[in-house]
């Protein structure tokens, strides 16, 4: 339900219906809701476009309402777009819409390419600084697997969570998430609001259900007042390792911007950080092969010795890993960016303010781009024209996000730990359903066992 309350908000941008110029796809379904019922039949928006595109092609428009979609599921018109048009961060621009905060589609384009500018570098400085306790979180959920006995069946889903929840509050906030109890609280605000997002936003069964709501609004005012909290206590103040609020609180940012950017980079970095992490090791015990060519790796580059900051670029088949992770399991399907200047796409022209929407899932999995396109195969990133593909669709290089940047970081230490030390094995019989919303998640707990190396 995240993809439709994604559009029930962004629409209220956008001020003129638009006719459909031609380009293939659905009539309305409802004169008043459009192709909603389609979508809402095929369980997810991502679902809805691998269905509409397998059938009208890689350009195809939709109605919301009584608006027009345009989406396109290929990566060659991604890059007849991708030249005139900013692409908007999914996560900044959707989130804020969703949290009632303002969107980066509106306001001055000076004070937000700065304002983004200083969020970045805010990842970048936290990751230099608490690149130890990345380590040393890894360490610990080691040092929990191998105190298992080796057939018990380990929850992924729940324990990659918490590792991801514990990682980012401390790189983002700073050491007063290092007493658990404050971890916990934060998690259970955390779970409440994203559990809501994207339910209830569209038909308005969130205002109906006055339970639900004050559940959503107390956790989200919980959520907002530690993290003015933390604000207050950091500021004009020096600590021993540097955190993202602090290069926030280094810009010129107000009060209520600092707010939010935390409150961004805590909700986005833990769900996409946690769900990395999950897929790949999930994805590690289904090919005994790829986990060996991993060790390998980690064996030589590292030795015996701990990662560091400056190895992780020789971990090259790791990298690799990661990347088919993020491919095979779609791991955000969707981008979308309003239309700021009428442009055209294969020939079609797309008005001005027109929703566009980028298909990410289904141009994961093209078989144009991308060779066995259902098969986990981190090899097929060892050709330059697959990077040059994850690129472009923003999951790598200069496009990739602050938030998926921090991702690859975590799981590189991680994996970095886990696999040297530890076998990764699946339970059999285990039918793994998968979840789309704005990050792609497995629908109920993955399970795994594990072993020590010898």
């Amino acid at each position: 339900m995240l993809d439709f309350a994604i559009f029930a908000v962004t629409f209220l941008l956008i001020l003129a219906s638009r006719q459909a110029a031609g380009i293939p796809g659905l009539a309305p379904t409802d004169e008043k809701d459009g192709n909603l019922p389609d979508i809402i039949a095929s369980s997810s928006l991502h679902e809805f476009l691998v269905n509409l595109h397998e059938k009208y092609g890689p350009l195809v428009s939709f109605w919301f309402g009584r608006r027009l979609v345009v989406s396109l599921g290929s990566i060659d018109l991604l890059k007849q777009h991708i030249n005139p048009n900013r692409l908007l961060d999914p996560f900044e621009t959707m989130l804020k819409s969703l949290l009632r905060y303002r969107s980066s589609l509106n306001g001055d384009t000076g004070e937000s390419h700065m304002r983004r500018k200083l969020y970045e570098n805010g990842v970048t400085k936290s990751l230099q600084s608490n690149f130890a306790l990345i380590q040393k979180l890894s360490e610990e959920l080691l040092a929990k697997w191998l105190s298992l006995p080796e057939a018990q069946h380990v929850p992924l889903c729940q324990h990659m969570l918490g590792f991801a929840m514990k990682s980012v509050t401390q790189t983002a906030m700073g050491s007063s998430f290092e007493d658990d109890r404050e971890v916990i609280r934060f998690r259970r605000h955390h779970d409440a609001i994203w559990s809501e997002i994207g339910k209830g936003f569209l038909d308005g069964s969130l205002d109906k259900n006055m339970t639900r709501k004050k559940l959503y609004e107390d956790a989200l005012t919980e959520m907002e007042s530690t993290l003015r909290k933390v604000t207050k206590e950091r500021r004009g103040r020096s600590f021993n390792r540097h955190v993202f609020i602090d290069t926030l609180l280094q810009g010129n940012l107000s009060d209520q911007q600092i707010l939010e950017d935390t409150m961004i980079f805590s909700l986005a970095g833990c769900i996409i950080t946690a769900n990395l992490c999950t897929w790949a090791v999930y994805f590690l015990t289904s090919s005994e092969d790829v986990q060996q060519n991993l060790y390998k790796e980690m064996d030589r580059v590292l030795g015996k010795g701990p990662i560091t900051h400056e190895k992780i670029e020789q971990l090259r088949y790791c990298r690799q890993v990661l990347c088919e992770t993020v491919r095979t399991a779609k791991l955000t399907p969707i981008a979308a960016q309003l239309q700021e200047l009428e442009g055209r796409v294969d020939q079609h022209t797309i008005p001005k303010e027109t929703l566009v929407l980028y298909a990410l899932g289904v141009m994961l999995q093209g078989s144009s781009s991308w060779p066995s396109p259902y098969k986990f195969d981190p090899e097929r990133f060892s050709e330059e024209s697959a990077m040059k593909n994850l690129s472009l669709l923003g999951f790598s290089g200069s496009q990739e996000c602050p938030e998926l940047r921090f991702a690859y970081m975590v799981a590189t230490v991680l994996l970095s730990v886990l696999v040297r030390k530890l076998y990764l094995h699946p339970v059999k019989g285990q039918v793994m359903e998968t979840k789309y919303e704005l990050v792609t998640s497995p629908k109920e707990e993955a399970w795994i066992t594990v072993s020590k190396r010898s």
